[in-house]
């Protein structure tokens, strides 16, 4: 049978547990709410497991999951279901197995493992972000999946020899999960349009509220004999019909929040809030209508009006810090694209479709392309997790985020490249997610702690004035509830750290996300890669010594450091200057090492001496690097790179050297050690001849004694280094690879800056405590005045708002004003 409510369809399977299940009578339907949706059961109420049910559809739900062993989904919240309704629906998704709209729906498939992104209206609650992420637990084949609430998105890994889309798709339905599905929406991305519901309810308050203030002058002014009762007590019930518009339209969001939240058992921040106006309107319709007085309608329109001014004050800032991430995630990547027979560095966001790119060994692929070489070798071990690189042939579609493996490859651009995938790839590590999910995990729950402990103080100050002064018990409750809220508390962090992520952009420092400022903050070791990190990726002189090669060998190794983006290569091509393109065959490039192609039978090796095998490594040269030649099995002589140092590199040294524990780690030969212990300590460990394992190891190590280890690489041969270090720096010129492996990304010129980018993260620790202490004051200051039943409800009502916007401006202007002082 088939389930439906609101156009969700579900399949269910009546048979299975039938026999537990009962009629009951009909007077009892509605005296009992269904265990899974908590709604009434009218129609039908059904009995299992010693459980009360509204339907068949919310029963089966149920049964699915405790079948699975997910049980616990009751326990995070209660009736966390959707109610569902029967309804056949045969071959709905059957238009999901056409290849050509799983190619618009998939973010990426390799034929073994597929990710899609699924828009599910029905995710509500922290029920549906526990269970969603445990499907891999409901449904064989489904690798992951991570729920992106604010958006209400599903992103689902999963194998396709087990799973299809459609039965991925049915398996969600099966439990009360339809997804929206648009092709539209997966062509372009829709920008949201502002929510012209609160600027209508804005309007509507300050309507109200301004209206009332002008009736109740007569009142503010004491002018009770000098005008006629009648017009009194007319303007009074004017004020009550003027504030019905405020309790049944401006008010709407906070009784459906604070109903939400008791529902399921949760004290949110909208409770005190809902509270405190239901009081101040009951109050205020007692008084007019037994002729009491003339009530607190302008106090009530006051609330409603500033506390929706706050909320969209609020709202604004988010969507600029949100935008100000999207455009600081434009980290340094470029790539080669052709231009008039000539490949150009670009920078990615230029590209456009139909472009044609060239991908050089270990390059990351920025958009979904179609491959023109004859063949390429694809590690999607960023998207899948799997190392083992997959071939593709001319033709073949090949998806962004894939890193070539062997000689470069020509591809055409084939849909516009997303820099938020980029970025999702980068940002993809768990141990950052569960961090992130653990923090706004902790802040709800000081939020609710605190919203526990104002309402104990509302309850005790109107206790207390009942005793010494029952007309002061309305204003004491409603201006407790007001004042005092975590708002400020709950702000102070994520504006503080998302102002200094702002500051580090400027300054071309992209880190992931805004935990990393506080990541940044712990460092305690620095340990730097040399070539490519510390000396210029592209300058420096470059000479021959001995035997002569031919220009065809030349061009061969020329056509070999072309394919590579280490920093010796890029020297060694531009030394060469050759633009000609060969078909190299079994080339390969060795990390740490070198690399080797065939071209016309011969054996081509360029690299360390160890990997060419060369029977002498010439002179020492201090400041120089070499790469040795070997030639179908003969040594034929070496390149001299003459390294050169970033500007600023002396003085950068003498600022951390007191501050860091220090140490430089090369792949390199020791040629440079007596040069590097000018701009060294003799403390700091200089070692050379590392391979990228050795240079893990060496971090490990340093974090097994104790240290918080920032490991800073070109992202090359660093990556595992960088990615085993508690914070990775990939530092990169024009053309730097991409390296989702880091925790920022550092452009190459500015790091001179680097001492003064860790205090600053210092300095923004800072920050967040000076807004904790702002934050509390209001609090105090405010409760102290509201218990004493000095502060008005309205007064409240705008110290709420203010104290919410002034911490955000105080860690806002801060930042800005303290980065000018490290002149960042």
């Amino acid at each position: 049978m088939l389930l439906q409510r609101e156009g969700i369809f579900t399949l269910i399977f009546l048979e299975k547990g039938q026999d537990n299940m009962s009629e009951l009578p009909s007077n009892l339907m509605e005296q009992t709410q269904c265990y899974h949706c908590g709604g009434p059961c009218e129609e039908e109420h059904l009995r299992f497991d010693q459980r009360d049910f509204c339907c068949h559809g919310c029963q089966t739900v149920y049964d699915i999951l405790k079948e699975n062993d997910l049980g616990d989904y009751y326990n995070l919240e209660q009736n966390p279901g959707i109610n569902l309704k029967p309804q056949d629906f045969e071959d709905q998704y059957a238009f999901l197995d056409h290849d050509e709209i799983q190619e618009k729906l998939l973010d990426f498939t390799d034929g073994k493992m597929s990710r899609v992104r699924l828009l599910l209206p029905a995710i509500h609650c922290s029920s549906c972000i526990w269970l969603l992420e445990n499907l891999y637990k409901l449904k064989g084949g489904i690798r992951q999946s991570r729920v992106n609430f604010g958006k209400k998105q599903l992103m689902v890994e999963f194998s396709n020899e087990a799973l299809s889309l459609r039965q991925l798709v049915e398996t969600l339905v099966s439990i009360g999960y339809e997804p929206h599905i648009s092709l539209e929406e997966n062509d372009q991305q829709k920008k949201s349009s502002p929510d012209r519901t609160l600027f209508l309810k804005i309007g509507v308050a300050a309507f109200c509220f301004g209206n009332i203030m002008l009736l109740s002058f007569p009142e503010y002014f004491g002018f009770d004999g000098g005008w006629d009762d009648e017009y009194r007590r007319f303007f009074s019930w004017l004020n009550v019909f003027l504030s019905l518009p405020i309790i049944g339209f401006c008010s709407t969001d906070y009784f459906k929040s604070a109903y939400q939240g008791l529902k399921h058992r949760h004290i949110n921040i909208d409770v005190p809030i809902a509270i405190g106006i239901v009081t101040l309107f009951v109050r205020s319709v007692l008084e007019v209508g037994f002729d009491w007085g003339s009530g607190y309608f302008d106090s009530l329109g006051g609330l409603l009006f500033f506390l929706l001014t706050g909320k969209w004050f609020q709202s604004k800032s988010y969507e600029s810090l949100s935008f100000d991430r999207d455009y600081k995630s434009y980290f340094p990547l470029a790539i080669n694209r052709k231009e008039d027979e000539q490949m150009k560095p670009v920078p990615v966001a230029n590209l456009q479709v139909g472009d044609q790119i060239m991908v050089r060994n270990h390059e990351i692929i920025p958009a979904d392309s179609v491959l023109t070489s004859v063949e390429a070798n694809i590690d999607y071990s960023f998207v899948t997790g799997e190392s083992e690189p997959v071939r593709k042939v001319q033709g073949e579609k090949i998806f962004a985020g894939g890193r070539q493996v062997g000689a470069s490859i020509e591809l055409v651009v084939k849909k516009p490249v997303s820099q938020s995938y980029l970025t999702q790839l980068w940002n993809q590590g768990k141990a950052m997610e569960d961090d992130a999910q653990d923090r706004r995990s902790m802040i709800n729950q000081i939020s609710k702690y605190f919203t526990v402990v104002v309402l104990l103080i509302a309850f005790a100050s109107a206790g207390y004035w009942t005793l010494v002064d029952p007309s002061k018990i309305l204003n004491a409750f409603t201006a407790v509830l007001i004042v005092a809220c975590p708002c400020a508390l709950t702000l102070a962090t994520p504006f503080t750290l998302s102002a200094v992520l702002s500051v580090f952009g400027r300054q071309h420092f992209y880190l992931k996300n805004t935990a990393s400022v506080e990541n940044l903050a712990s460092i305690d070791t620095l340990i730097f890669d040399k070539t490519g990190t510390i000396t210029y990726s592209a300058k420096g002189k470059v000479e021959y010594k001995g035997k002569a090669i031919s220009k065809d060998e030349l061009s061969v190794l020329a056509n070999m450091v072309q394919h590579s983006t280490h920093p010796l290569s890029r020297k060694l091509a531009e030394y060469m200057g050759e633009e000609t393109t060969l078909a190299l065959a079994q080339y390969q490039e060795f990390a740490g090492k070198g690399q080797s192609s065939v071209f016309e039978g011969k054996t081509y090796l360029l690299g360390s001496a160890k990997f060419t095998e060369a029977d002498y490594v010439g002179a020492t040269l201090s400041g120089a690097s070499k790469v040795y030649v070997k030639i179908d099995g003969e040594f034929r002589g070496y390149f001299i790179l003459h390294n050169q140092y970033r500007k600023g590199l002396k003085s950068l040294i003498d600022a951390l050297k007191g501050h860091f524990s220090m140490a430089l780690i090369s792949g390199d030969n020791d040629s440079e050690a007596e040069q590097l212990r000018e701009y060294f300590p003799k403390e700091v460990p200089l070692m050379f001849n590392q391979t990228p394992d050795q240079k893990r190891a060496f971090v490990e190590q340093k974090q097994q004694d104790g240290a918080s280890v920032a490991m800073l690489g070109d992202g090359l041969n660093d990556a595992v280094a960088l990615q085993q270090a508690d914070f990775g720096i990939a530092v990169t010129d024009d053309i730097g690879a991409f390296t989702p492996a880091c925790d920022a990304i550092l452009d190459a010129e500015k790091l001179p800056m680097l001492q003064r980018l860790i205090r600053f993260s210092h300095t923004a620790k800072k920050i967040i405590i000076a807004s904790f202490v702002i934050s509390f004051a209001y609090n105090i200051i405010g409760l102290s005045f509201a218990v004493a039943g000095m502060l008005t409800p309205v007064l409240g009502a705008i110290l709420m708002p203010v104290s919410s916007i002034s911490v955000v401006a105080f860690a806002t202007l801060s930042v800005q004003v303290l980065a000018r002082r490290y002149r960042l």
